[in-house]
């Protein structure tokens, strides 16, 4: 049993990257393995707005992302100085910076690339999807 950490940059609609991620994501977890926690950075921090909103008929990456990692107890991560430049941010940061709402979906939290470094730390291994 080895323990990953992912790193997702890939736009959530417009490549399959976060998709693959996933589905890598699932295969670990089957196999046994432990996810530390799934870092989202440039386009991959998209993701992580609970106001995405996808056909009915079409996969829901958020949702997909936010039960896999309550299921498993793993941290799903956007970094905040790219998701604050994409229009996602919590409340804290959306009171900072004085912004009239906030949109994080409750199972991401938004941090810095310290948390990266520290997942790179503590995990056997760290796989990137782009």
């Amino acid at each position: 049993m080895a323990t990953f950490s992912l790193l997702v940059t890939a736009n959530p609609y417009s490549s399959q990257g976060q998709f693959s991620a996933i589905q890598f994501a699932k295969t670990l977890l089957e196999q046994g393995h432990v996810i530390k926690r799934v870092f989202f950075y440039a386009d991959g921090v998209l993701v992580a707005s609970r106001l995405n909103c996808p056909p009915s008929d079409e996969y829901h990456l958020t949702k997909t992302w936010a039960k896999l990692a309550i299921e498993h107890n793993f941290e799903l991560v956007a970094c905040v100085t790219v998701a604050m430049k994409r229009g996602v941010t919590n409340v804290a940061e959306a009171e900072r910076n004085v912004l009239i709402g906030d949109n994080l979906d409750p199972a991401f939290e938004i941090s810095g690339l310290g948390q990266l470094t520290e997942a790179m730390l503590e995990s056997d291994r760290l796989v990137s999807f782009g």
